[in-house]
């Protein structure tokens, strides 16, 4: 094993060539690119016995993937919001096929207005596609995450394929050092790609794409698909298992950190668990109980290890990077869902929406969050969802869309 100071995107290439993967269809698209040009530049050189093509589209991409996935061939692509919702229709296709390809998205903010930073709307926007999700917080785990999933993704009891999620910028861009596992280690891991029997060829055509009438055999294979997605929950954690086994580095589904004697938890996905972490850290200095919750398998939701981690709680502030207009936070309602029928559970769940299309989001506001929750469970009483987004910000908005010749703006 080496230690290299990485990028997430060059993180990810790594784990996809340490995989083996054969096949790469590829478009272009920030802050995404990079994973491609690495694996181009890997396959042109020979360094890995793989085919990388560009394709005119996400959608012609996401297409070439799956085809090739029930073809028999370990297949590898990566995409970004825009890019994600440009080939979206394929991701059902995809599920539908039980094709058990990776696909890797670097999270960026979905226009309108248009940003190149990060939050989270893209990939849960694909949550009920059929796609097992996993979300990075590290440029190290953002490469074992590559290689994990196509452990699940390739098992017999799940056979679906796999998205790995990592945020744009803040990892996509940002080195940090990361072990890489030498290739003969990885291949004990992952043994190669073994189609189902009877997989889809030249020699061997079929269909996957029949009209079905009546809706019997359309929900028949929608329930296969849940039961599928739902056997993944066992299925990573034996592989998570495996992988501390084999590389000393553990990955829980969901995770728990300074929450045993806690009376406040922060829930919570992706790369600002680091910050909240420091947050957490400096109120226990001062007194305060607070712990944290990191959500990493997001599908299947972990209902029951989070319901679990959060029992007994005085309250919990859930952090959305992504915002349901008209409704609120997009985990908030799970994170309740899965509480609800608990008699231990917390007394206060608050809603928190914040780090939308890349605002900073630091100490403070984890600190707000907490204290917020505390101040709901001493009053006893309950906000809608609080949009982290203060005066100081909508007057540097004002400012900047002045500066623009907009005029006079109103809140």
């Amino acid at each position: 094993m080496t230690k290299e100071l990485l990028t997430g995107n060059t993180a990810v290439a790594l784990g996809a060539r340490l995989s083996g993967v054969e096949y790469v269809p590829a478009y272009p698209i920030t802050p995404q690119t990079e994973i491609i040009e690495r694996l181009s530049r890997w396959a042109n050189e020979g360094a890995m016995d793989a085919r990388v093509v560009t394709m005119e589209s996400e959608h012609s991409m996401l297409t070439a993937a799956g085809a090739a996935s029930v073809a028999g061939v370990r297949t590898f692509t990566a995409t970004s919001s825009q890019g994600l919702l440009y080939g979206f229709e394929m991701l059902y296709n995809i599920a539908g096929w039980r094709a058990p390809l990776v696909l890797a998205n670097v999270s960026r903010g979905v226009a309108s207005p248009i940003t190149l930073e990060p939050d989270h709307n893209d990939v849960l926007s694909a949550r009920d596609s059929g796609f097992l999700q996993i979300h990075a917080e590290t440029c190290q785990e953002a490469l074992d995450s590559v290689i994990m999933a196509y452990r699940i993704a390739e098992d017999d009891k799940v056979r679906l394929p796999a998205m790995v999620n990592l945020d744009g910028f803040y990892l996509s861009y940002t080195r940090e050092p990361v072990d890489v596992p030498e290739q003969e280690r990885v291949a004990e891991f992952l043994p190669p790609y073994r189609p189902q029997s009877g997989y889809m060829s030249a020699k061997n055509p079929m269909s996957v794409a029949v009209v079905v009438l009546d809706g019997r055999a359309y929900s028949y294979f929608k329930y296969q698909m849940h039961l599928a997605s739902t056997n993944a929950l066992a299925v990573h954690e034996k592989v998570a298992g495996e992988f501390e086994k084999a590389f000393g580095r553990k990955y829980p589904a969901v995770e728990g950190y300074m929450l045993e004697d806690a009376d406040y938890a922060i829930v919570i996905t992706n790369s600002l668990t680091t910050t909240a972490r420091a947050a957490v850290q400096e109120m226990r200095k001062e007194g305060k109980k607070a712990g944290l919750v990191r959500i990493r398998l997001v599908r299947p939701f972990p209902r029951q290890q989070v319901a679990d981690m959060l029992a007994g709680k005085k309250g919990v502030a859930v952090f959305d990077q992504n915002i349901s207009v008209g409704s609120g936070g997009i985990l908030y309602p799970e994170i309740l869902s899965a509480l609800y029928h608990r008699s231990d559970r917390p007394k206060k769940v608050v809603s928190f929406i914040g780090g939308l299309g890349g605002k900073r989001v630091g100490h403070t506001e984890f600190r707000h969050m907490v204290a917020v929750t505390e101040g709901c469970v001493r009053d006893d009483s309950q906000l809608a969802s609080v949009l982290l987004f203060t005066d100081s910000d909508w007057q540097a908005v004002k400012g900047m869309l002045r500066t623009a010749g907009k005029g006079e703006v109103s809140q």
